[in-house]
C-alpha cells in the first residue's frame, strides 16, 4: 500500500463517552504512579484491576478482572522464569562467561564483542535479567584484568539482553503477553521463530552500534582499580578514633553508646590491643585506650571528639586493607572483605531502609556506602529508601558474602564461584529447554503446555529443586501482567482504543503507511522508556490495531512494531530491568543513558520499520 494514510468512508473521531473517559482517568493515573513509582508497579497494577471491577461502566466484572491470573500468557511467563532457573542453577552462562573473561580478556574490543554476543543469545532463550546478574560479576573480573572501565561494559550488556529477548517468542514476557493479546484482538499469536529473523538483524544492528559509535559515547565513570574506599568516596567518612580515660562511653557496650549519642554514625571496627573485631559488635564493652574506626562526616566526628571523650587517632587512615582484616594477621581477628552488592529489581527489599531491614543483624554485614546511579551517599543512610540498582559497599565476612551471593535479593559485582552448580546437569537442562522451543515449534502443542511440562520435567530431574520453583519466580512481573491484562480488554470494550486510534490516524493523515508505522514504533519506545514494558503492550497494541484497521491496513504489521518497541527502552534507566541493574555499578548518571540510547532508538525505529514491512508487508 502506498501513499497518503486516509480515513475510510464513514470511519470518524467517536464521541467521548463516560466509560471511556473512566478508563482514561485510570490509565493516567496508573501512568502517573508508573512513572513516580510510590508503591511498587505490580501492586499499581493489582490497584488497576480492582478499580476496573468496582467502578461501574469498565464492562469488566470480577470474573474477567481476575482472569489475568488465569491467562495464558501469565501462566506461561511463569514457566519461563522456572526453566530459567533451571539454566541458571546449572552454572552454563557462567561457565561461558569465565572463558570469554580468559580468552578474551587482552582485549577491549573482542571482550566487547564476546559479552554482546553472550548476553544477546542467551536472552534469548532465558529470561535476560539472570543472564546480566550473572555477567555484572564477570565484567568486574574482565575489568581488572584489561584496566578497561566496567562502565564501557555494563551499558552495552544490557542494550544487548534486552534486544536479544526479541530473537524468540520466550525471549522476554513481554513478547508472550503481546501475542496473548494479538490472538485476542486479530486472531492471530506469534510462532515460537516468528520474528526471529528481525530480530537477528535488530541485535546485529544493536552490536554494531555499541561497537561502533557507542563504544566512544559510554561513559567511564568507575575506576579499574581494587580500591573500594576511593571508588565510593570513603576517605572523608571513615577515620580512627581513639577513647580517652575519661570519656562517659567507657563501661557501655557499643550499643548502648550509638543509642545515647544519637548522630548518624557506625562503628565499623572496634581494635583493642592486638584484638580486631568487627561483627558482631553491639555487646562488645568499651574500655579506655580503644580504636575505633568510624563511618561519620566531618561535623558529626567533631562533635563526637567534642562531647564523648574521643581523640583521633595517631596516623588515622582507612583503607581496603585496614578493613579487610586477615585473620592471621592480628590475634582474634575475624576476615572481612569489601565487596559490593546490587540490590535486585526484583527483590521485596525495594521500598524498605537498613533500619527497618536491621540489616546489619539480619544480614552480618555493614553498610559503609550506596551508590545510587552516579551519586554516592553516606549521610542517614539507614534512613534511605532503597531502590533496585542501588549498589551497597559492605564489609563483611567470607562466609556472609558467599551467602550473598545466593540469595537472589542481591547480585554480587565480584566473581563468585559457586561449588553448588549443577554442573552435571547442563545437557539435561538444555534437552529440556530444547524440547519445549521444539514442541512449540512444531505445534505439536501450544506454548503454555510445553512451558508446564518443561518445569515438571526441570524438577522431576533435579535441575530445580522442588523449594527453589517459588523463589525463582519474579512474582511481580507476575502481578503486573495479572493487573494490566484486564485494562486491555476494557480499553477494546469502551471503545477507549477506538477513541485514540481515530485520533491517531487523523494527526497523521498525511503520512504513508510505513511513515504511520514508525510512528506507532517510536511512540511506544517512547512510552517505554518511563513505564513498563509489559504496560506499553498492553495500551498500545489495542490502540495500533484499531487504527492499522481504520486505514484499511494489516493489523499484525501494527502489533509487531508495538511488540519491538517495547523491548528498547534504552533511553533511561528506569524504562527497563537490566539497565536498573547496571546503572549504579556503572556509576551512570540518567543523562548518559540518553547520549547513548537515543541514537540507537532512532536507528532501530527506521531497521525495524523497515524490516517489519520488508517480511510482513504494510
Amino acid at each position: 500500500m502506498v501513499g497518503p494514510v486516509v480515513l475510510q468512508a464513514g470511519v470518524e473521531i467517536p464521541p467521548l463517552t463516560t466509560a471511556i473517559l473512566l478508563v482514561f482517568a485510570i490509565v493516567a493515573v496508573a501512568l502517573v504512579l508508573f512513572v513516580i513509582e510510590p508503591i511498587p508497579i505490580d501492586i499499581t497494577a493489582i490497584g488497576v484491576m480492582v478499580a476496573l471491577i468496582v467502578l461501574p461502566g469498565t464492562g469488566i466484572d470480577a470474573a474477567e478482572g481476575v482472569g489475568g491470573f488465569a491467562s495464558s500468557a501469565t501462566i506461561t511467563v511463569l514457566a519461563m522464569f522456572i526453566l530459567s532457573e533451571g539454566i541458571r542453577q546449572s552454572g552454563l552462562v557462567n561457565i561461558i562467561a569465565v572463558r570469554i573473561a580468559d580468552r578474551f580478556g587482552d582485549s577491549p574490543f573482542k571482550q566487547l564483542l564476546a559479552v554482546l554476543g553472550l548476553s544477546g543469545g542467551a536472552a534469548g532463550f532465558i529470561n535476560n535479567t539472570p543472564v546480566v546478574a550473572i555477567m555484572i560479576p564477570m565484567v568486574n573480573t574482565i575489568s581488572k584484568k584489561t584496566g578497561v572501565s566496567p562502565s564501557k561494559l555494563l551499558m552495552p550488556i544490557s542494550f544487548a539482553a534486552m534486544l536479544g529477548g526479541m530473537l524468540t517468542l520466550i525471549g522476554t514476557s513481554t513478547n508472550i503477553l503481546a501475542s496473548d493479546v494479538s490472538g485476542r484482538l486479530i486472531g492471530r499469536t506469534f510462532s515460537m521463530f516468528e520474528f526471529t529473523q528481525l530480530g537477528l538483524v535488530v541485535l546485529v544492528t544493536g552490536v554494531v552500534y555499541m561497537a561502533t559509535v557507542g563504544r566512544y559515547l559510554v561513559p567511564e565513570r568507575i575506576s579499574t582499580g581494587d580500591e573500594l574506599v576511593e571508588d565510593f568516596d570513603m576517605a572523608e567518612y571513615l577515620t580512627e578514633v581513639v577513647v580517652r580515660d575519661d570519656s562517659p562511653l567507657v563501661g557501655e557496650t557499643v550499643e548502648q553508646s550509638l543509642e545515647a549519642v544519637d548522630l548518624d554514625v557506625d562503628i565499623v571496627q572496634l581494635v583493642r590491643g592486638r584484638s580486631v573485631f568487627s561483627e558482631p559488635l553491639a555487646r562488645k564493652e568499651i574500655r579506655a585506650g580503644d580504636i575505633f574506626v568510624l563511618r561519620a562526616d566531618r561535623e558529626t566526628l567533631l562533635e563526637l571528639i567534642d562531647t564523648e571523650g574521643l581523640d583521633l587517632a595517631p596516623d588515622a587512615g582507612v583503607t581496603d586493607e585496614r578493613l579487610e582484616v586477615e585473620s592471621d594477621d592480628v590475634e582474634q581477628a575475624v576476615e572481612q572483605s569489601l565487596v559490593e552488592v546490587v540490590i535486585s529489581p526484583e527483590t521485596s527489599l525495594v521500598g524498605e531502609t537498613l533500619e527497618t531491614l536491621n540489616f546489619r543483624t539480619r544480614y552480618d554485614a555493614t553498610v559503609l556506602a550506596i551508590r545510587r546511579g552516579g551519586q554516592i551517599i553516606h549521610a542517614r543512610m539507614d534512613e534511605r529508601r532503597l531502590r533496585g540498582g542501588d549498589t551497597l559497599l559492605i564489609q563483611a565476612t567470607e562466609e556472609t558474602i558467599q551467602r550473598f551471593g545466593t540469595d537472589r535479593n542481591f547480585i554480587l559485582a565480584r566473581e563468585l564461584t559457586r561449588p553448588d552448580f549443577r554442573t552435571t546437569r547442563i545437557p539435561i537442562a538444555l534437552g529440556i529447554v530444547a524440547g519445549v522451543i521444539a514442541l512449540a515449534a512444531l505445534d505439536i502443542v501450544p506454548i503454555l503446555v510445553s512451558a508446564l511440562g518443561g518445569v515438571v520435567a526441570m524438577v522431576a530431574t533435579g535441575c530445580v529443586e522442588p523449594n527453589e520453583v517459588y523463589s525463582s519466580v519474579d512474582w511481580s512481573v507476575i502481578f503486573l501482567l495479572a493487573g494490566l491484562i484486564p485494562l486491555g480488554v476494557a480499553m477494546e470494550r469502551t471503545g477507549a482504543a477506538e477513541w485514540l486510534a481515530s485520533v491517531v490516524v487523523l494527526a497523521g493523515s498525511g503520512l504513508s503507511p510505513i511513515a504511520f508505522l514508525a510512528l506507532f514504533y517510536l511512540f511506544t519506545a517512547l512510552v517505554t522508556n518511563v513505564v513498563s514494558n509489559n504496560a506499553s503492550v498492553v495500551l498500545m497494541i489495542p490502540v495500533a490495531v484499531d487504527a492499522a484497521q481504520a486505514i484499511g491496513a494489516d493489523p499484525f504489521p501494527f502489533v509487531l512494531a508495538v511488540t519491538f518497541a517495547a523491548s528498547t527502552a534504552l533511553m533511561t534507566p528506569i524504562g527497563y530491568q537490566t539497565n536498573l541493574m547496571v546503572y549504579a555499578p556503572g556509576g551512570y548518571t540518567f543523562t548518559d543513558f540518553f547520549r547513548v540510547g537515543a541514537p540507537l532508538q532512532l536507528l532501530l525505529t527506521v531497521v525495524t520499520t523497515l524490516g517489519i514491512a520488508a517480511i510482513w508487508g504494510v
